[in-house]
């Protein structure tokens, strides 16, 4: 048995080793001179019959905080909760878990304070995206338990789940949400240390971004890239399938913005369309999409004044009233064919691109190397027809009508709304260009959405 004087004598040495007490108790001695009370004990069902019960350790505190004797009546303690048959590691995260609530200290308490301070700088689809990250990822694993006790290796082991699914940048971005909420938690007093903030290395990396092939890649003239353009949207119109997913793929060649911000696209982001009148003309028809919901860090997605503006051509108009006859009771304006609440696959229009004959020559995300390549050229020759030397000055634009981040933020924030006049001008341009040789948006309504079709009823049909 142990007693003071050798307590308090044990030193490090090269290699962890134990001091044995009496009833499954010992000193735990680590090389960085730490001295630690911890019992070993039995508990559970035996791995296989006639077998031993699983064998536990329980860390009952360190010295010289919890002395010898302070040690020896936890052990009782831990016996007397085995003779009733519960496990003491069990009962004490239990306990541990009712202060915490008592307190108002569990991780989802504190991360949720930290939400509602922080959501008053924030974009309205921003601050709910970032609760419903959090509430969809981390608060089933670690919200209730305190926020001291959530140490790196599980909040890894959380991070890792995410991941596994292969959401990587996900991954990393939950990671700053819940770093941040540490940082609250050590101003207000509720933690010491932020688990997360070196979290980065260790997860993977994220994907490399890849140049999407696009149908104009490797064509100089540009006549020839037009006609390329012009094809995919005939032959992707000339495919059986629901008129939904024709024009979720004409809109996104019309406006070139990214494929998943017209999935996320709702009727409530556009504005200046009549939709009482439908032949009524609508010059300033604009899609504003909201900060949030745009490819950018947590500063830009939060900016509540980052919503990117589309002017929309009247083809992209005519386009929508049809697309209202479809999807107008909905929040959604391209809802998925299973779950009308939700937006479309990702994968659909690459499906439809697919079968069309364009496997591995475009996506959907190709429309905007489309728009970049034949406007800045066009722009450039009409400059130097008119007399200028070097780039046109349209540049700058297509780049805002693609919404590239600017390395100069400021200047970004300044012109985010700027130029909108010669903005409409291109992207009405650039609608005549492609649209040419298409059918009106209602002649794909009623058509037939599946190639064969056994139904008694005959072939499905778009309503």
């Amino acid at each position: 048995m142990l007693n003071d004087a050798k307590v308090k004598a044990a030193k490090a040495k090269e290699k962890a080793y134990k001091l044995g007490d009496s009833g499954q108790l010992y000193l735990y001695v680590t090389p960085a001179g730490g001295r630690h009370w911890r019992m070993n004990y039995a508990y559970g069902e035996p791995t296989k019959p006639g077998g031993r019960m699983p064998q536990k350790t329980l860390s009952l505190g360190s010295y010289p905080a919890l002395t010898l004797s302070d040690a020896r009546r936890k052990r009782d303690e831990a016996k007397a909760t085995l003779a009733e048959g519960r496990d003491p590691s069990v009962e004490r995260k239990i306990t541990a878990k009712a202060r915490a609530i008592s307190d108002g200290n569990t991780f989802e308490i504190v991360a949720r304070r930290w939400h509602a301070l922080r959501k008053a700088n924030w974009s309205t689809i921003h601050a709910a995206d970032v609760i419903e990250s959090l509430e969809n990822d981390i608060f089933p694993l670690i919200g209730d338990l305190p926020i001291r006790l959530v140490l790196a290796p599980k909040l890894l082991d959380v991070l890792n789940k995410v991941e596994e699914r292969g959401a990587i940048e996900t991954a990393h971005r939950l990671r700053q949400r819940v770093s941040s909420v540490f940082v609250y938690g050590i101003a207000a007093g509720l933690c010491d240390t932020d688990p997360a903030s070196s979290l980065g290395k260790a997860l993977k990396k994220k994907p490399r971004a890849t140049k999407q092939p696009s149908i104009i890649d490797g064509i100089e003239d540009q006549e020839e890239r037009i006609a390329q353009v012009r094809a995919v949207l005939v032959n992707c119109d000339n495919e059986r399938c629901r008129a939904l997913t024709k024009f979720a793929l004409r809109f996104i060649a019309l406006t070139a913005v990214r494929p998943n911000e017209v999935h996320g696209a709702r009727w409530d982001e556009i504005e200046g369309i009549d939709w009482g009148k439908p032949d009524a003309p609508s010059p300033a028809a604009l899609w504003r999409i909201g900060a949030a919901r745009m490819k950018g860090d947590e500063d830009r997605k939060a900016d509540k004044a980052g919503d990117h503006l589309v002017p929309l051509a009247p083809e992209a108009v005519d386009l929508l009233r049809v697309v209202r006859r479809l999807s107008g009771d909905l929040p959604i304006v391209f809802p998925g064919e299973r779950h009308l609440h939700r937006p479309m696959s990702e994968n659909t229009l690459n499906a439809l691109l697919k079968r069309a004959g364009y496997h591995a020559r475009h996506v959907p995300h190709g429309f905007r190397a489309a728009f970049s390549t034949v406007m800045n050229e066009r722009a450039d020759r009409q400059w130097r027809e008119a007399g200028h030397k070097g780039a046109s000055p349209d540049r700058a634009i297509i780049d805002l009508m693609l919404a590239h981040v600017p390395k100069d933020k400021v200047e970004g924030a300044y012109n985010r709304a700027a130029y909108m006049p010669r903005r409409r001008e291109l992207a009405c341009e650039w609608a005549e260009i492609i649209a040419a040789d298409l059918t009106t948006p209602e002649a794909h309504l009623g058509q037939p959405i599946r190639w064969a079709d056994t139904s008694p009823k005959g072939p499905r049909r778009q309503i």
